[in-house]
């Protein structure tokens, strides 16, 4: 069974896509695994990693996004056509085992949600609307993937910064979840919210208890020299909270060949392979690798 993995932050702007594409390509090009990575952002900057407008435009002309699996599971229609391994792109950047399932820029109607979940409230013998909802959220993003769970080794959620449904349900449905940050105030707060809004999710999902842990702390940096000192005092605050197992060694340092690749549609493993940023990643891919393996089996599907 895929390990799933939840790639997320409250803050924007600290490298969630980043560290999510070039993970997943890593781990594919180097290593033979089978990713599938799910752009949960209305953003789509995971999707738009991986393939050019021009090739997304074509995707979304056909509906072939996860917003017509949302939709489906929000409101079920018997005559859909399409189900997720029809949406799945395969062998992304031409790399044999890297796959996608793009994002959208519309994902869901917020309106028709609240509407949906307040009808099943009342169909429930009036049943608490917070409960519907928490209910919903655990396996929205959930019975979206299992259908095809069994066939990667590893599931990839490029989450949406902030804390909305679909992060709460991406989180819901993931084994564990990787928290890039930069060493900088606001990031930090960033770490302490969301460890704190999983803390809640977990306890509103009792008794069933959520599987989550948090993989580690992935440090991506930004500037050098006189900044570089005071990343460090933020980094050992940041060390001092935090377990070692809980924080990756490997740090993904600046590197303007990781913007210019975004520009390019493609990872920097992948686009500039003999950039300092590309070499960071591959050897936090081996690092991930070996705290998987050090983590205890959990099951896929909490």
């Amino acid at each position: 069974m895929g390990t799933i993995i939840s790639t997320v932050n409250m803050k924007g702007g600290v490298g969630k896509t980043t560290l999510t594409v070039n993970l997943a390509t890593c781990l594919a090009k180097h290593h033979g695994k089978r990713v599938l990575v799910l752009d949960l952002d209305s953003q789509i900057s995971a999707t738009l990693s991986l393939i050019a407008p021009h090739e997304f435009a074509k995707v979304r002309k056909k509906r072939r996004t996860l917003s017509y699996l949302l939709d489906n599971v929000v409101s079920p229609n018997p005559w859909s056509k399409l189900n997720v391994e029809d949406i799945i792109l395969t062998n992304v950047c031409n790399i044999e085992g890297l796959e996608l399932l793009p994002g959208d820029i519309e994902l869901y109607d917020e309106y028709l949600v609240s509407e949906m979940l307040h009808q099943r409230a009342i169909e429930d013998d009036n049943k608490e609307f917070a409960k519907v909802w928490d209910e919903f959220e655990k396996v929205l993003i959930r019975q979206i993937v299992e259908p095809v769970v069994d066939d990667y080794d590893f599931i990839i959620f490029d989450c949406a910064p902030g804390y909305n449904l679909l992060t709460r349900s991406g989180i819901a449905a993931s084994n564990y979840y990787i928290l890039p940050a930069r060493p900088e105030p606001l990031s930090l707060v960033g770490i302490q919210l969301l460890e704190r809004r999983i803390a809640k999710l977990k306890k509103n999902h009792q008794p069933q208890a959520l599987n989550i842990n948090l993989l580690g702390i992935v440090f991506i940096l930004s500037a050098g020299g006189l900044m570089g000192r005071y990343y460090k005092q933020v980094m050992k605050r940041v060390k001092d909270d935090f377990q070692p197992e809980r924080l990756f060694e490997q740090s993904i340092p600046m590197d303007v060949n990781v913007a210019r690749a975004v520009d390019l549609f493609t990872p920097v493993s992948v686009a500039m392979p003999n950039s300092s940023g590309s070499k960071a990643f591959v050897k936090l891919t081996e690092e991930f690798l070996g705290k998987i393996q050090a983590e205890e089996p959990l099951s896929t599907v909490n």
